[in-house]
């Protein structure tokens, strides 16, 4: 029993030492970078017309039907009109002569960029959650050394791949919870302190996965439009909606990554700000945690 106790305790002090760091470093790191793929060619100044692309649906060539003979439908006696219909409709064939209607590849390529930081986002707000109490002098001297280095690497994304994305809002909430105290009667203000900013944690992991739906409505709205076009491939109008669609995914990302480091920042602001309380909620010493 002694041993998963301890055990319990030692992931606690992980999960502390590891989003005090984050605060510390992570997130200023974090917003500095983001500032610069802003400054970057694919979101800085981009014309619209840079996420156009050609569908691969060409316009069928129109087909008179004036000069054809008068079809007439064949005569049928009573038993065969009986169980044959007068009109008999297949299935719609769409007209792609080229082959496949390729996903929009700029924007493609933009999505595959934001991704990995809407998912950094959502871990890094579970990270400010909840871990067990320490000094924060201990926290900074644990950037120090082959694990400052190490942890480092982990926490900033060393690896950019969604798959690869450390839990860092997942430890930020975590972190939070872990400080908050047993109830007790009066005295509770450094407590409120604590639950105003986990209320904020929550709702940036809230909001950062409203972000992936996005992303996915977007694809699904497309293919819609797309087999519109398909089906009446003489209809500008719908090739038009096609391209104003992809403008506003475009405009959409940058707006996403725009809201992601404004809620590094807040985060950021806040916990700073709030740090002693948050760690220290009540003046006595001998507190209780959960």
């Amino acid at each position: 029993m002694m041993d998963v106790t301890k055990k319990v305790q030692e992931y606690k002090d992980s999960l502390k030492q590891k989003a005090e760091h984050l605060i510390i470093k992570g997130f200023p790191e974090k917003i500095v970078k983001l500032n610069e793929l802003l400054e970057t060619s694919n979101f800085l100044d981009r014309d619209f017309s840079d996420v156009h692309q050609d569908l691969n649906i060409p316009v069928p060539p129109p087909t008179s039907v004036s000069s054809e003979p008068n079809a007439k439908r064949p005569r049928m006696d009573a038993s065969e009109a009986s169980i044959t219909p007068t009109m008999i409709e297949g299935t719609r064939v769409y007209a792609l002569p080229n082959g496949t209607v390729p996903c929009n590849k700029p924007l493609s390529d933009l999505i595959h960029l934001v991704k990995p930081h809407i998912r950094e986002l959502v871990e890094d707000s579970n990270l400010m959650e909840g871990v067990g109490h320490r000094n924060f002098q201990e926290g900074v001297g644990y950037l120090i050394g082959d694990r400052s280095e190490q942890l480092e690497v982990s926490l900033t994304g060393g690896n950019t791949t969604v798959g690869a994305a450390i839990s860092r809002l997942y430890y930020l909430k975590m972190w939070i919870s872990f400080m908050i105290p047993k109830i007790e009667d009066g005295n509770n203000f450094g407590v409120s302190i604590q639950e105003d900013t986990l209320a904020e944690v929550q709702s940036v992991e809230s909001e950062a996965a409203a972000f992936f739906d996005q992303i996915s409505r977007y694809f699904i709205s497309r293919a819609k439009i797309v087999s519109k076009v398909a089906k009446y491939p003489h209809l500008e109008d719908y090739r038009r909606a096609v391209r104003e669609l992809d403008e506003k995914e475009y405009l959409s990302l940058w707006l996403v990554m725009c809201e992601i480091r404004n809620r590094y920042c807040s985060l950021h602001d806040i916990v700073i700000k709030n740090l002693e309380k948050i760690k220290k909620p009540r003046s006595s010493n001998a507190e209780s945690l959960y």
